[in-house]
């Protein structure tokens, strides 16, 4: 079985209020080992979690070796205020700021620092990603800051403004992606950051009834397509669901993408392989050099 290259164990893939609930105030064990069990079931022994403002990542860090799990975490994402990512992590204003949260996630016991740099896909209004993405020069300084400090970079981006300048910037990953084109599939190809697509925190949506299926299906088509752009020219990818996102379930969600992966480039060694090298790099680069 492949690991889970994006995870956020806070969330239950049911209500993300309610699960919450559980943990504002302090992480809660109990659940927290319910969906480790839920990994160890499903064969997954590698899990990547992109953090959490409650210590629930950083508990779940702890207590995965009892499940045989290898659990690396980002403590809690970085966002920068009045941007989106406040439901995962701590806001800064400037770069002072961005260093001293870089420097408190590494005492919380951070693998690697994750970082927000745009917002998320407008369901509203096609090929659109909320808010304002992070000027390409701040998202230069703050991978700069945090690989001085021995971090490797998880950058939840979308769009291909800030698809380029994450991959511009020298992030080690990108997560989701939505939206790229072509030439930021090249970027990637001729780059040392592995993309996390997470397909099917929009596939899985297909007939719940949040969304209609008229406005998610040109956003999974545009996926699909870029995953087999990415899988022709070869760039890294690795498998990761996001999840704990809405209809993405702990242990079952990387079974999910996987499937969704085989459905665009069938059923192949060389896809395993493919897949194999990405989630070797994510294991290779997202631990600090003080474990």
């Amino acid at each position: 079985m492949f690991g889970e290259c994006h995870a956020h164990i806070f969330m239950d893939g049911i209500n993300y209020r309610e699960a919450v609930k559980c943990h504002k105030d302090g992480a809660d064990e109990k659940i927290i080992r319910e969906h480790l069990e839920a990994y160890k079931k499903a064969g997954i022994s590698f899990v990547r979690d992109g953090g959490d403002p409650y210590g629930a990542s950083v508990l779940a860090r702890k207590l995965a070796p009892e499940y045989g799990i290898d659990y690396r975490t980002s403590a809690f994402a970085i966002h920068k205020a009045g941007h989106y990512g406040s439901i995962v992590g701590k806001s800064f204003t400037d770069l002072k700021e961005f260093h001293s949260l870089v420097l408190e996630a590494g005492k919380q016991g951070a693998d690697f620092i994750k970082i927000m740099t745009t917002g998320l896909l407008d369901f509203a209004d096609q090929g659109k990603v909320t808010g304002t993405p992070l000027d390409k020069k701040e998202v230069r300084e703050m991978v700069h800051i945090a690989h001085e400090e021995g971090f490797a970079v998880m950058s939840h981006t979308n769009g291909v403004y800030g698809v380029q300048a994450a991959i511009e910037a020298g992030v080690d990953s990108l997560e989701h992606g939505n939206y790229m084109d072509e030439e930021c599939i090249s970027m990637l190809a001729d780059s040392r950051t592995v993309w996390v697509p997470t397909l099917v925190t929009v596939k899985n949506l297909r007939g719940c009834g949040r969304y209609e299926d008229r406005v998610l299906t040109p956003i999974i088509r545009k996926a699909e397509e870029n995953l087999f752009l990415a899988f022709q020219k070869k760039a890294q990818v690795a498998l990761g669901s996001d999840a704990g996102a809405y209809m993405v379930m702990h242990g079952n969600g990387i079974i999910d993408e996987y499937t969704a992966f085989r459905s665009v480039l069938g059923d192949s060694d060389d896809l395993e392989n493919w897949l194999k090298q990405g989630e070797n790099e994510i294991k290779t680069r997202f631990r600090h050099p003080r474990f």
